[in-house]
């Protein structure tokens, strides 16, 4: 019931910074718990980051935990997410995600998806 849009994806070199920002549409923001994931050509989708309906609780792949940082604004209709000291292994086309019961890591638990945006970082 709410339609997401990703932007903020493009070419960085390595150790570069990215935002990425997910604009929601259609329902109420507040009540969903957005999620961002990942995924590579062949492979599945992988989780990255979630965060829950007030912006309070977080939960972060460990293996990014430190370099991403995933944020939203209500007011706004929009969750971020801040990428840090980006690799090569970071090419991916990220999704948005968001559901208004389930709070974690798997790609089964979001009911609604963004289009993706493409991040490519250079080595």
């Amino acid at each position: 019931q709410v339609q997401l849009v990703e932007s903020g994806g493009g070419l960085v070199q390595a150790g570069g910074s990215l935002r990425l920002s997910c604009a929601a549409s259609g329902g109420t923001f507040s009540a969903y718990n957005m999620g961002w994931f990942r995924q590579a050509p062949g492979k599945e989708r992988e989780f990255v980051a979630c965060i829950g309906r007030i912006g309070v609780a977080t939960y972060y792949a460990d293996s990014l935990k430190g370099r991403f940082t995933i944020s939203r604004d209500n007011a706004k209709n929009t969750v971020y997410m801040q990428m840090n000291s980006l690799k090569h292994t970071d090419t991916d086309v990220y999704f948005c995600a968001a559901d208004r019961t389930y709070y974690g890591g798997r790609v089964g638990g979001y009911g609604d998806w963004g289009q993706g945006t493409q991040v490519t970082v250079s080595s």
